[in-house]
């Protein structure tokens, strides 16, 4: 399903539930499902200012929360900026997180479920989703300190 059919869905799923769709939160939705680079709370807010000055961090702060129940973003913590949001690829996958520049890479065509079943099959436990952040220096700081 490609950007703008997602945001169609889930429009439609919040105006089933009451929500409101201003242009301020269609122009939030759409910076967050757009959005590659796994953005703060911050910079969504910044982006969609600048078509919407209006627009108030705490309605930002308001859609991500929608989105995350809706699991429509995946939150990643622990970075100096603050959380950043995944909307791009909300399903489960891992993240490479660079601990000298804070850029976060999606962790492209590897398969993880073999680790996640057998983890299941040992303990018992059935997942119902899954986080894989791995830390380290990228090759952009790599090459710099090189």
């Amino acid at each position: 399903m490609d950007t703008e059919e997602r945001l169609r869905d889930i429009l439609q799923r919040l105006q089933k539930d009451g929500h409101r769709m201003t242009p301020q939160r269609v122009a939030i939705l759409r910076a967050f499902l757009s959005a590659q680079d796994h953005p703060t709370v911050e910079q969504v807010y910044r982006r969609v200012c600048r078509d919407f000055p209006m627009t108030s961090l705490a309605t930002v702060y308001k859609t991500v929360a929608l989105l995350k129940e809706m699991g429509e973003v995946i939150e990643i913590s622990g970075d100096l900026q603050g959380s950043r949001y995944d909307a791009f690829h909300p399903e489960p996958h891992p993240h490479l997180i660079c601990t000298r520049c804070g850029q976060i890479y999606d962790g492209e065509g590897v398969d993880v479920q073999p680790v996640v079943a057998a983890l299941q099959a040992q303990s018992a436990f059935q997942v119902s989703t899954y986080r894989l952040d791995l830390y380290g220096v990228c090759a952009a700081c790599q090459a710099q300190s090189g």
